[in-house]
């Protein structure tokens, strides 16, 4: 069974840094994009951070290029979001996913209800 597990979360203030990790237990094939995905306070919807995709290619929205960066580490099987220049508007839930289905700039709209979804971690940065 595929789980995702996130870590990382707190609160900052603006202009500060945080490093989000999500540990990938069970089987994910080679061929998966994982991303980062953020839900802000209720009644927003969930939107696509970044991409990681199999062959390495990044995807990010614009807001956040040049301030996160989407990595892997293989050895243990842990994906990360370095997150730097944090901003109010960065505030929300993150959550990170594994999809087959879709990559790139495609994966940004990855709906809940596909691939494999941890159960996400708070951050607040305040101004």
């Amino acid at each position: 069974q595929v789980q995702l597990v996130e870590s990382g979360g707190g609160s900052v203030q603006a202009g500060g840094s945080l490093r989000l990790s999500c540990v990938v237990s069970g089987y994910i094939d080679s061929t998966y994009s994982l991303g980062w995905y953020r839900q802000a306070p209720a009644g927003k919807w969930r939107e696509g951070v970044a991409i990681l995709d199999s062959d390495g290619t990044t995807t990010y929205i614009h807001s956040v290029k040049g301030r996160f960066a989407i990595s892997q580490d293989n050895a243990k099987n842990t994906l990360y979001l370095q997150m730097n220049s944090l901003k109010p508007e960065d505030t929300a839930t993150y959550y990170c996913a594994a999809n087959s289905i879709v990559a790139g700039q495609a994966a940004l709209s990855l709906e809940p209800d596909f691939g494999y979804w941890g159960q996400g971690t708070q951050v607040t940065v305040s101004s």
